[in-house]
């Protein structure tokens, strides 16, 4: 399996060597689109507490109802774009979208921002993080 895997190396050289700049590439797009925007929990927690940041959970109902952060609103990402209109009533707050580990806020954060919500930010991590921090969650 290695001889086949240095094989091909040496065969396709331009090949391998564009996969790797693209790899590369994604790697530095993908930490520098991570740090934006985004809140460590304990960033999050005292956003919530001074400035009564409202949380965004657009995970489904059945994870959201498994636990999650008090007081949270739960709007699955699915159906965020036709339910964009419950989040007008607080278009001055701090809005903290979170997800199960970190990966689909970014998404939803970005929409946010084009709708006019000019401090959306996304939990680092997401709820994993969240409760493997030992943060309260909530169950119902």
């Amino acid at each position: 399996m290695i001889d086949q895997l240095f094989e091909f190396v040496m065969n396709h050289p331009l090949l391998v060597g564009a996969f790797l700049l693209a790899l590369i590439a994604w790697i530095i797009y993908e930490t520098r689109s991570a740090s934006t925007h985004a809140l460590t929990a304990s960033e999050a927690t005292q956003l919530i507490n001074r400035e009564d940041a409202v949380v965004l959970d657009i995970r489904e109902s059945k994870d959201f109802k498994t636990g999650h952060i008090a007081g949270a609103r739960n709007i699955p990402q699915s159906s965020l774009d036709s339910r964009m209109n419950e989040l007008n009533k607080v278009k001055d707050k701090p809005i903290i979208v979170v997800c199960k580990h970190g990966q689909s806020s970014g998404a939803a954060q970005t929409k946010l921002a084009k709708a006019g919500f000019e401090r959306a930010f996304k939990l680092k991590g997401g709820m994993a993080q969240w409760q493997g921090d030992g943060l309260p969650v909530v169950k119902k």
